[in-house]
């Protein structure tokens, strides 16, 4: 007689050997090198065909949130850092702008310098993991290492800047924690002098490869009005020919006095919103960030780097919400202060999570092995989904 007591398991959680006929539920992940992360797709297959695959998220969730509530302002800093481990300056820099317009804080223009050079540093190490990645997880090593290389002198520089490589606890409410080191800037132009001809090198090694194209051309094309539809951001979304970059529109920090293109998908090898699209804006988008930081470096005013704070931040009840334009796209904090020197509740919004969302969609009638490009060209990150 069957126990009423034992619970019922959620078709997700159905035995992997299940029978199917003709069918077969494969679970890709959540130890998968390929998902970037702890993340868990049950692909339900015909052969290689995908029916569909099903995010099965919930393996990295940390209570980010929660913990806000128990964590003083300042204090909750670092535990920024560890939202998206590979963009931890935006992260820092949007939940420093929520507080400070809770607390109606203006931070030093040379500060807000700091924090687009901090950040657009950042912006290029993440690309370069995210292009690397593509190429590896397609099965092309050498590219992902000369994109290491390249990486290890950024942080190399954020390491002089803050002590830390990856996780940077280097913003702070109302400024940042320390103001360049000399000779900074200097070797900021050096590393970007040598940079950006490794870009060109990098498109023939691989972007421009034929194999490797025709691996991403064509593959599972967004189009503008589903990409808004799903509410993709950031080079997602640009890639599908949507002209949004916080940056720019409506903008934020001081980036309005810099000049830089917003990177656009053009159907650069297939259709507009293919994967190659949303991997080569990536690329793109890293000599942009070239032009932000030789700007940047030539133009920092002179000043302070804080704002002048009480030991004890201690807003009144009030509500604010700041948005910024991190790696994988808007990347929002909600911030509702109740007059006590803790969080009454935060909200964070990020990039992975509508690209992962909409990976049961896009997924079906693609092949098995083209779930992991999917994955890189849609630069997911677990720590951003679950949270």
């Amino acid at each position: 007689m069957e126990n009423s007591k034992e619970p019922k398991l959620l078709e997700l959680h159905v035995p992997q050997a299940a029978a199917m006929p003709g069918e077969m539920l494969v679970n890709m992940g959540p130890q998968h090198p390929a998902t970037h992360g702890v993340l868990n797709f049950l692909i339900l297959t015909d052969g290689e065909v995908i029916h569909t695959a099903v995010p099965n998220c919930g393996y990295l969730h940390r209570g980010m949130e929660k913990l806000a509530e128990m964590t003083p302002y300042p204090g909750y800093m670092p535990y920024t850092d560890r939202i998206d481990y590979l963009g931890a300056m935006f992260a820092n820099q949007g939940y420093a702008m929520a507080v400070e317009k809770v607390l109606g804080v203006e931070v030093p223009p040379r500060a807000e310098y700091c924090r687009v050079i901090a950040c657009e540093l950042n912006r290029i190490a993440s690309h370069l993991v995210a292009t690397g990645c593509t190429a590896m997880d397609l099965g092309a090593f050498t590219p992902f290492t000369h994109w290491l290389r390249e990486r290890e002198t950024i942080n190399d520089l954020t390491e002089e800047l803050c002590g830390a490589r990856l996780t940077y606890n280097y913003m702070r409410i109302g400024g940042v924690s320390g103001d360049l080191p000399e000779g900074f800037g200097d070797r900021t132009l050096r590393f970007l002098d040598h940079f950006e001809p490794i870009i060109t090198e990098f498109n023939r090694l691989i972007s421009f490869n034929e194999i490797f194209v025709q691996r991403l051309a064509n593959l599972v094309p967004i189009s503008a009005a589903e990409a808004m539809d799903w509410g993709l951001v950031g080079p997602n979304l640009r890639a599908s020919g949507v002209p949004v970059d916080l940056r720019k529109n409506p903008g934020y920090s001081v980036y309005g006095d810099f000049d830089f293109e917003m990177v656009i998908g053009k159907g650069f090898r297939g259709q507009v919103g293919d994967s190659y699209d949303r991997y080569f804006v990536r690329v793109l988008e890293m000599q942009e960030c070239c032009k932000i930081l030789r700007q940047a470096v030539d133009k920092i005013p002179d000043g302070p780097v804080m704002a002048d704070l009480p030991k004890k931040v201690k807003p009144e009840k009030n509500e604010a919400y700041a948005r910024i334009e991190s790696v994988r796209g808007e990347m929002g904090f909600y911030v509702i202060s109740d007059g006590t020197d803790k969080p009454y509740r935060l909200k964070i919004k990020t990039g992975s999570f509508p690209a992962m969302a909409m990976m049961e969609k896009v997924s079906q009638g693609a092949m098995v092995a083209d779930v992991v490009a999917l994955i890189s060209a849609f630069d997911l990150i677990a720590p951003e989904i679950d949270r």
